[in-house]
């Protein structure tokens, strides 16, 4: 299941991305925000985020003006690597290389074709072994001597 969630300049592109996941049977839960007033992004992006961590949503989706803000506030949770995602190779790298386990999307940047299409490549972008799993350990190392 995907926990998706946004601010008030990502609410339309929410929208259209959940109806894609809708017409692939992809399950996801919306944790807002659910409307284009709204500036609640912490509390959205802590609530997908905690969806994550208790294992009851596999991976994330954060929608914004430019992904960025999202991205750092998800990436104050043990267990999260998100990454701010512009285009389909930043997609494919970053699940790869890394096993970005939350994709930011900017919705003042990509239209929503690219946004559909990083989101395709993304999920089925398979994580690369080898010196690229010795980097997530490494990673998991530093954040487990860091976070709590």
């Amino acid at each position: 299941m995907i926990a998706v969630a946004c601010n008030c300049s990502g609410y339309k592109l929410k929208e259209e991305i959940l109806k894609y996941l809708e017409e692939k049977e992809i399950k996801y839960e919306d944790f807002g925000t659910y409307d284009e007033e709204t500036l609640d992004e912490p509390e959205a992006v802590k609530e997908a985020c905690k969806c994550i961590q208790k294992k009851k949503c596999d991976i994330g989706i954060l929608i914004s003006g430019s992904g960025f803000g999202m991205a750092m506030i998800a990436n104050k949770f043990k267990g999260i690597r998100s990454v701010d995602c512009f285009n389909e190779d930043g997609a494919k790298r970053a699940k790869a290389h890394y096993n970005a386990n939350v994709l930011a999307l900017p919705a003042e940047f990509v239209n929503l074709d690219t946004a559909i299409n990083i989101i395709r490549i993304w999920l089925g972008t398979e994580v690369l072994g080898g010196r690229y799993k010795e980097r997530i350990d490494v990673i998991e190392e530093i954040e487990s001597e860091n976070m709590k």
